[in-house]
């Protein structure tokens, strides 16, 4: 039985297609790409260094051109707080007086149960605080 040079680049791209899913490296789908790029030459009738080369070209192509890419954009995002990280460090207002006890404050625009860090402080409504954490419900303010 003689299987075509395209099928045996079908099998590779699929072959590193597997490894993509279970590892989650997307260096794997890009040379998955240059395998069916491969494919394609040899489905046309092109030489094995044509698919060769095709399949190294695409891949070494699709590597310098998008890992820097997906660095640039996971770097970006890793400077942004979201849920509960970017809710410390802003101000609340407060709305029922805020003790060691307990208290309420509007904290980005909803209301938020609230203590005051240090037992002894006291704040009264219409009053800005800083939230400096969040414990559970809790928004803890100075």
């Amino acid at each position: 039985m003689d299987i075509d040079a395209w099928v045996w680049w079908l099998i590779g791209a699929v072959g590193l297609g597997i490894p993509l899913v279970l590892t989650a490296m997307p260096e794997f789908g890009m040379f998955a790409v240059g395998a069916l790029a491969s494919s394609v030459i040899a489905a046309l009738g092109g030489a094995v260094v044509a698919q060769v080369l095709v399949f190294v070209v695409v891949s070494v192509a699709l590597i310098a051109v998008v890992r820097p890419i997906a660095a640039r954009h996971r770097a970006g995002q890793a400077g942004q707080a979201s849920g509960i990280d970017a809710l410390k460090g802003r101000q609340a207002v407060v709305l029922e007086r805020v003790s060691g006890s307990g208290g309420r404050v509007k904290l980005a625009g909803e209301v938020w149960s609230a203590r005051s860090l240090d037992d002894e402080q006291v704040f009264e409504p219409g009053r800005q605080v800083d939230v400096v954490d969040i414990d559970g419900a809790t928004a803890v303010v100075m």
